[in-house]
């Protein structure tokens, strides 16, 4: 059985970041959440990130239907990411850029039945695989980040 934590899911909300994911393979995490994920002992670090995909993605939206292999990791203030944007609030603030390979599909989408919140779950590349609900990716890990809302 595969380590969980091999794989993280995480959120992709908007139109920008996912074509930065795609075209130049990579995305940011705050350095607050990867210590965040360190103490709820969800971070390996991951070997592959799966996209969950918010409501601007319909049709695709409230579903994992892609992930990546993480090829590298770096620590980075957000001025190196974005050189062009000029708010000085934002530009030191931490993040863990995670460079990716190749954007692969799932062979199934991965749907959320139900309106839930997800910010991260780590999970299994066995479960991301064979998974038809998001539910099931965070079965028996106490510490998910999977959260109904009602």
């Amino acid at each position: 059985m595969s380590p969980r934590g091999e794989v993280l899911v995480v959120i992709m909300n908007n139109r920008a970041d996912w074509a930065i994911a795609r075209e130049q393979h990579w995305y940011r995490l705050p350095i607050a959440q990867v210590e965040k994920l360190k103490q709820r002992q969800q971070w390996a670090p991951p070997q592959w990130l799966a996209f969950y995909q918010t409501k601007v993605f319909e049709p695709e939206a409230y579903q994992i239907q892609y992930f990546a292999p993480v090829v590298g990791l770096r620590e980075v203030l957000r001025q190196e990411l974005f050189p062009q944007e000029s708010d000085p609030t934002q530009s030191q603030k931490r993040y863990c850029q995670v460079m990716l390979g190749e954007m692969q599909p799932l062979p199934q989408g991965i749907r959320s039945d139900r309106l839930r919140r997800v910010t991260f779950i780590a999970t299994t590349l066995e479960q991301l695989l064979h998974s038809q609900d998001i539910q099931a990716l965070s079965l028996h890990n106490k510490n998910s980040a999977l959260h109904s809302e009602r």
